[in-house]
């Protein structure tokens, strides 16, 4: 299977085995393709949240499986995990989560520094990213010098400066205006659209996951 992502009979709960447990994934299954970029709607509380974590091995499912081109990560140990998340994929949040004490160029160059990029090649990365979002005057300036929507294209850049085959988005532009909403999230497709990478976008917005290719719902533990 070389599918960018697959998940089969992904189950999770929490307070296992008590009165008052709560399931919050039924034996969820989906299917992403290489170089799709697919919706993912529920309502809060859903467990939409729960399914970004279990697919970038954040967090471990009650039963089923994770694989991403192939390989079988449900069972890996931690530091196997953790080297698919930072090798394999690229995470976006609500907010930015930008380090404050470092500039943007800086906030991109240490990932790829953790992942064993030379200083001047990171550097040299985090310079065309930024520049590809229209960020080049901001290079060297921390997160509170620049907009919410600046700050949200500079998490953009940072989630793919180790060049992952896989985006994962919770609410990535949950907490801008509309305007500045669509603005970064046409940055944010052709970005994605560009590096020929697949996605799973997390969104309320039904305009928004209406320009991906499908939509998958998330209704009582089950994708749909």
């Amino acid at each position: 299977m070389n599918d960018a992502l697959h998940l089969s009979g992904i189950e999770k709960g929490y307070n296992l085995g008590r009165p008052n447990e709560i399931r919050v994934l039924n034996g969820a299954d989906l299917t992403l393709a290489r170089g799709e970029v697919c919706a993912l709607v529920a309502p809060s509380g859903a467990g939409k949240s729960t399914l970004l974590h279990i697919a970038g091995l954040l967090d471990t499912p009650d039963a089923g499986r994770v694989t991403m081109a192939g390989d079988d990560l449900t069972g890996q140990s931690d530091r196997a995990r953790t080297r698919a998340r930072r090798q394999r994929i690229g995470f976006i949040y609500q907010f930015h989560h930008l380090l404050p004490e470092f500039t943007a160029a800086e906030n991109i160059v240490l990932p790829q520094l953790a992942n064993g990029t030379s200083a001047a090649d990171a550097r040299a990365r985090a310079e065309d990213l930024l520049g590809r979002v229209g960020l080049s005057h901001r290079l060297d300036h921390r997160p509170a010098e620049m907009s919410g929507g600046e700050q949200q294209r500079t998490a953009f850049c940072r989630a793919l400066a180790n060049a992952p085959s896989l985006l994962l988005a919770d609410e990535p532009t949950g907490n801008l205006d509309p305007g500045t909403s669509d603005t970064v999230f046409e940055t944010l497709m052709a970005l994605v659209r560009e590096t020929g990478m697949s996605a799973l976008i997390a969104t309320h917005n039904l305009a928004l996951a209406a320009r991906m290719d499908r939509t998958m719902r998330l209704e009582g533990g089950l994708l749909v």
